[in-house]
């Protein structure tokens, strides 16, 4: 079944972790080296790499990501039924990092990235300010992620965090992020139980597995699947 824009993307991470047997190792330098979280650098998020979702093209984004010497050639497919494609590629000396999708076919919607750890949480907030919202999800004893929501520029940013019962330090290492539209990042809150940012602290401050009073966001909507998806 599909279910609408960017909540596939964000379950992408989020399930890829929680299906992953062995559980991987989220500290991974073998994933892709990116740093433009805290240079900006060739564009600012939610553009990555010259690819904006909701604007860049489904080819010529293809076209970014063939002619970039850092990855190889992406493998795409396309969806049984409907027009949504996808692409997935590994750093060109790694593993299999990146997933980019098109809902429509022809225009790129959310981008996944799983990076090596090579910027702090304290980086990527000096570089683009603070989040708004904040999800903890724990992978295993000595290994979680803090999902950090920028609603108001379409990204997320996911950051490592050793175990439930760590906190999240400036010190914590970016592993992560997603670029989305305006649109679907909006659907991603209002589908959503967020808590608020309250700056570095427990795991458990933003644990998913906290109680409902707990969340300063809660679904809005309920999300259906979409027939003969």
């Amino acid at each position: 079944m599909k279910y609408r824009q960017l909540v596939p993307g964000l379950l992408v991470l989020v399930l890829f972790i929680a299906a992953c047997a062995p559980p991987p190792v989220l500290r991974n330098e073998k994933l892709l080296n990116d740093i433009s979280l805290v240079t900006d650098d060739p564009c600012v998020a939610p553009c990555w790499n010259g690819i904006t979702p909701g604007e860049t093209s489904w080819t010529e984004a293809l076209t970014i990501v063939e002619d970039d010497v850092r990855m190889t050639d992406p493998e795409t497919r396309t969806a049984e039924q409907g027009t949504a494609i996808g692409a997935q590629w590994s750093r060109v000396d790694g593993e299999m990092c990146c997933q980019m999708v098109s809902e429509d076919g022809e225009t790129v919607s959310f981008i996944s990235l799983s990076l090596a750890p090579e910027m702090t949480v304290e980086g990527v907030l000096d570089a683009q300010g603070e989040p708004v919202y904040a999800l903890g999800a724990p992978v295993t004893e000595d290994q979680a992620v803090v999902y950090l929501f920028y609603p108001e520029r379409s990204f997320i940013v996911v950051a490592f965090v050793a175990g439930a019962d760590a906190e999240l330090l400036p010190t914590s290492e970016v592993i992560g992020a997603l670029y989305a539209t305006p649109k679907d990042m909006d659907l991603t809150v209002k589908t959503s139980k967020l808590h608020a940012w309250e700056g570095y602290a427990a795991f458990s401050t933003y644990s998913a597995d906290a109680p409902e009073e707990a969340f300063e966001v809660t679904p809005e909507v309920t999300l259906t699947p979409t027939p003969g998806g």
